[in-house]
């Protein structure tokens, strides 16, 4: 029998987007060590300079003039306008598209973003594609442009995600609330005595995690300010990703800090630092969100992002396991009344659980397996 093929589509490179796609492939290979996947960044595949371009434009726009990417998200008059504009795009993305799927003749499709989603999904119209598309949301909040009549199934963060795309139309039986995909790790017991140790933390100081998402954004230096003048027993830890300049600003000028600080540039043990954590600082994005929520870590969410992070906001002070900042300079004041509050941090802590999905990425490719099996 010959081996089941599986194609996994992102866009940018140390994105939520990558780690949630490679968190599915991991999960797939654990289940199916003789499955075949290939996980390629889509947009660079298709439109390597206009992925640049876009790339670059967008971070201008979400630092410079958030408000404008507020407009643009999600709005029903820009998706309705730029409709033709991306059915332009996907047919000129035709060729290559169909040299991918020629050569490596995938039995199904997962797309953790919209942008490949929406590419599949016309390219299955125009050509009568029967392989099955899985559409993996990676935020709490639906927008529009994932809607489409030939994604086969939708995985979403949650119920109340769900809902949201069978209000816009999707049918009920296509839409799976398995959560965003997170590594397997994250539901792994981890000693967190052990990597206190091997972090050199005391027992009696407070560790707090400080996180700017895989490119280490937002006001990450005011926050090393802040928390180093801040009369709290606490352990910064800090994760810059890939944000180079940042890890060595701090590696540099850490010696003049009152406070010992740790940072680290991007890692692959987030769930060891998770589990060692008393409280998480951060912007929201969604695979942090999830791996925060699969490790009960209490949330202080500050400058999140306008469009998506703006909505995964909502959700998390909904639910009750995060606090949110209105900026840098609220973060020592909260950061004081959750750690000496135990019973809220406590109950925080137990939503979180109570809402973490840490088996996504494993109920995610059974369903894929099934799907290509049929």
């Amino acid at each position: 029998m010959a081996k089941k093929r599986v194609l996994l589509l992102y866009i940018s490179e140390h994105s939520g987007h990558h780690c949630a796609s490679t968190a599915i492939e991991r999960a797939l290979h654990a289940l199916d060590p003789e499955i075949e996947t290939f996980n390629i960044n889509s947009f660079n595949y298709t439109n390597p300079i206009l992925e640049k371009v876009i790339n670059r434009t967008y971070m201008s726009v979400v630092k410079r003039t958030p408000e404008l990417w507020d407009y643009l998200y999600d709005n029903p008059e820009v998706v309705k306008k730029t409709q033709r504009l991306r059915e332009m795009i996907h047919q000129f993305n035709t060729g290559k598209l169909t040299a991918l799927l020629n050569d490596f003749k995938p039995d199904a499709i997962a797309c953790t973003q919209a942008f490949p989603c929406g590419m599949i999904a016309d390219y299955k119209k125009s050509f009568n594609l029967d392989t099955p598309l899985i559409a993996v949301l990676t935020d709490y909040a639906p927008h529009s442009y994932w809607i489409y009549n030939n994604v086969d199934y939708y995985i979403v963060p949650s119920e109340e995600t769900g809902r949201k795309l069978i209000d816009n139309g999707i049918n009920t039986e296509r839409v799976h609330p398995f959560g965003i995909p997170i590594d397997r790790k994250f539901g792994n017991t981890v000693d967190r005595n052990n990597v206190l140790k091997k972090l050199g933390i005391p027992d009696d100081v407070h560790p707090v995690l400080v996180m700017g998402g895989t490119q280490g954004l937002g006001p990450m230096k005011d926050l090393v300010r802040i928390l180093d003048k801040a009369y709290l027993n606490v352990q910064p830890i800090f994760v810059t990703g890939t944000n180079k300049k940042l890890f060595k600003w701090l590696t540099r000028w850490s010696r003049f800090f009152k406070k010992h600080i740790i940072a680290f540039p991007y890692v692959d043990n987030i769930d060891e630092l998770m589990t060692a954590a008393k409280i998480i600082i951060t912007k929201p994005g969604g695979i942090t969100t999830a791996e925060a929520l699969s490790k009960g870590l209490p949330m202080l969410i500050v400058s999140p992002l306008p469009g998506q992070e703006a909505m995964n906001t909502r959700y998390l002070l909904d639910k009750g396991v995060a606090v949110k900042a209105e900026g840098p300079e609220d973060v020592a004041v909260l950061l004081r009344e959750l750690l000496y509050n135990k019973d809220k941090i406590r109950s925080m802590s137990e939503k979180a659980m109570n809402i973490s999905r840490p088996d996504s990425s494993v109920r995610i490719a059974n369903l894929i397996l099934d799907a290509v099996k049929r």
